[in-house]
């Protein structure tokens, strides 16, 4: 069966996931290569692994989040449905069972809030783990010549940002630091009030309530503000 690690050693993805990278640093977006993928394989797998699913569903979610963004090789728009077409692809070159990439496909496919939602548990971590990726070091800083709009503005305001989950209180928390001399919070619900709605979905077909936290207040149910 094949691995993350597998994944990792095939130059194809290597390559494509290198080259849909560097495409939106290029179009001035928020960093999206290696460390980002990496970094959403991982947390996706601790994800199900801490809420005790199984080791091969723990490895689809690593593979699912290592490949998630691979469609933006062509262009950001649609980028989820197009990787999936191409993830599904390449995984049939390597003589992956085809269940698994349909739950690997599908979660790759319905990661982003405009077309997505959860289908099943490795979306839903895939989801949860490339949403909570938010934070300064993500800046385009190649786009430092520009007037910073207002994703750079967000993501320069969060000094730091952590997903971890409680099996027995069946909660996944994102907790942010957000310095608000840098823009207002309420800027940070402009672009992500429809991420964290769809954590909140996600966090649901795991069986968890989501609990998102900014400078020790969280916002919950429907994201009213309130006191931790």
């Amino acid at each position: 069966m094949l691995t993350l690690a597998d994944i990792k050693k095939d130059p194809v993805l290597q390559t494509l996931i290198e080259r849909s990278g560097a495409y939106l640093q290029t179009r001035g977006y928020t960093e999206h290569g290696l460390r980002h993928v990496t970094f959403v394989a991982e947390k996706a797998a601790e994800i199900l692994a801490q809420l005790g699913f199984d080791e091969r569903t723990v490895e689809l979610a690593a593979i699912a989040g290592y490949l998630h963004d691979v469609g933006n090789l062509f262009n950001r728009k649609d980028h989820g449905i197009t990787g999936a077409i191409l993830v599904y692809q390449e995984l049939r070159r390597l003589g992956m069972d085809v269940d698994e990439i349909c739950t690997i496909t599908g979660a790759i496919g319905n990661h982003e809030e405009a077309n997505g939602r959860a289908v099943g548990p490795v979306s839903a971590a895939v989801i949860l783990a490339d949403k909570s990726d938010a934070h300064r070091t993500r800046v385009n800083r190649l786009a430092d010549d520009r007037r910073p709009g207002i994703h750079d503005r967000v993501n320069l305001a969060i000094n730091d940002s952590r997903l971890y989950v409680s099996k027995e209180d069946k909660t996944i928390t994102l907790e942010i630091s957000f310095d608000q001399t840098v823009c207002q919070i309420m800027d940070f619900f402009e672009i992500y009030l429809t991420r964290m709605e769809m954590c909140k979905e996600a966090s649901t077909v795991l069986g968890c309530r989501f609990r998102l936290v900014i400078n020790n207040l969280e916002f919950l149910g429907n994201l009213s503000l309130r006191h931790s």
